[in-house]
């Protein structure tokens, strides 16, 4: 178990900062890559200059985004509660959660990848696909994503999520980069070799399920070689279902997945209410939307990453370490989130244009909704390390409120209300009003945190003191 102890002084006895950034980095880069493979499909498909294949694939990313909701449910709750089982020196319930946070994740997965083929052509219609020119690739591209590779993405991050929780984040974060890479190599292949010409959206899902597959059987290949140092045991198991762990991992995880599926739900609404102004609305819309998601991929990487160390010490009762994490988490990631904003300000044009590449009023909207979107780049990234904080100790409520405010109880009644006063703009500027709001909240469920942690820190010590006396 040795190479099990080295990794829990990273999170006990390590310098904060070394500690931080050496959990931290390696899932920065894997979202990083993550997002530019995500953009890839849209670079490729843009090269095609279809202003409808671009929509098609933009349409379906709530849809395929959920997978994501799945896996932070029971990969983020999963993390969070292995990491405070370490830190209590709990091993057994550790390795009976990442038990359960696997077989549930299949379980539900297969649900809903089910659900969605059985409902292909109204689910399309929903998202905002409704034009016959969009609704062909769009359901093409659902089929392989969601219906055959559902279960490879799904596990993909659920498996990144628990490696990562026992402190192997270079191992998460190569496994991430690696399904990313896979696919920005396989995306020409068989966009424009393989498959014949008109089914480049095809192409790009077939190669996105492909990279997602070789990547969860990465993970899978880790997890077995390290069976005899590591917590972490997916064979099914009765204890799994004891001691309030399913309530745990659900309750800590909830909020991940209702924030990932709030946003997906807000960026349908998005997607159907541009829908009014046309598909080349959309398809800037679409890659503005794309464009502005790596500010949030740092910042969520940046969240991923502390959160075990965060867990851990809190668990372990050294809130003063836990603080530092916390403080030096929150400074990195407004400052990556600032630098993104000042970049897409001023260079909306040009990177609108990199997927966009012909003149068009697409690519004209797509850099003024860009410049729009980036401003609320500062406020969720505070905002969502403060989810993620909440996540990492337990307190479910709060993460939760948080959640579903950031995305769905603030943009999405907004971007009903500042459409019929600003028009197609107000639409748009839902977003960043709602970060700014839920960034206020979160500071205020924070500090209110932080006293009743230090009142209870300094009963303890007073309590202490007596005893000594006594």
């Amino acid at each position: 178990m040795k190479d099990r102890d080295a990794q829990v002084r990273v999170f006990a006895n390590s310098p904060v900062f070394r500690a931080v950034l050496a959990l931290v980095i390696p899932t920065v880069i894997s979202q990083i890559i993550l997002v530019i493979y995500n953009m890839a499909d849209t670079f490729f498909i843009g090269l095609t200059g279809s202003d409808a294949m671009i929509t098609a694939v933009t349409v379906c990313m709530p849809a395929f985004m959920f997978l994501s909701a799945i896996s932070n449910l029971f990969g983020i709750g999963g993390a969070s509660v292995i990491a405070r089982a370490l830190g209590a020196s709990d091993l057994r319930k550790a390795k009976h959660t990442a038990s359960f946070a696997f077989w549930g994740c299949v379980a539900v997965t297969l649900a809903y990848s089910a659900g969605a083929y059985l409902m292909m052509d109204r689910f399309v219609d929903v998202l905002g696909g409704g034009d016959p020119t969009v609704h062909a690739s769009a359901c093409r591209y659902l089929t392989w994503t969601v219906t055959l590779g559902g279960l490879a993405t799904s596990l993909n991050a659920l498996l990144g999520h628990l490696v990562r929780s026992e402190g192997r984040s270079m191992q998460a974060g190569f496994g991430i980069a690696m399904g990313g890479v896979l696919n920005i190599a396989l995306d020409p292949l068989f966009m424009f070799v393989l498959l014949p010409r008109g089914n480049e959206v095809l192409g790009a899902a077939v190669a996105t399920t492909l990279s997602n597959a070789i990547a969860a059987a990465y993970f899978l290949l880790v997890i077995y070689r390290n069976r005899d140092k590591s917590v972490l045991s997916l064979k099914p198991r009765r204890a799994s279902l004891e001691d309030g762990i399913p309530a745990e991992v659900l309750a800590t995880g909830l909020p991940a997945c209702l924030m990932t599926l709030c946003e997906n739900i807000s960026y349908a609404v998005l997607d159907n209410l541009m829908a009014q102004a046309g598909t080349m609305m959309q398809a800037g819309l679409g890659v503005a939307k794309k464009v502005n998601m790596l500010a949030h991929c740092m910042v969520r990487g940046m969240a991923q990453g502390v959160l075990p160390l965060i867990g851990y010490c809190y668990a372990a009762g050294n809130y003063r370490r836990m603080k530092s994490a916390l403080r030096i988490s929150l400074t990195i990631s407004v400052a990556l989130a600032s630098c993104c904003m000042a970049a897409c300000l001023l260079f909306s044009r040009g990177l609108i244009g990199v997927f966009i590449q012909n003149t068009s009023d697409s690519q004209i909207f797509g850099a003024r909704f860009l410049r729009i979107l980036c401003l609320g780049g500062p406020f969720s990234a505070c905002a969502y390390t403060f989810i993620s904080f909440f996540q990492a100790v337990g307190e479910s409520r709060k993460s939760f409120v948080l959640a579903i405010m950031r995305k769905g109880l603030l943009d999405i009644p907004m971007m009903f209300l500042l459409a019929r006063t600003i028009r197609l703009y107000g639409i748009v500027w839902a977003t960043p009003i709602a970060d700014l709001l839920c960034c206020a909240a979160s500071l205020a469920l924070f500090a209110r945190f932080v006293a009743r942690l230090d009142s209870y820190a300094r009963h303890d010590v007073c309590a202490d003191t007596v005893a000594v006396h006594r």
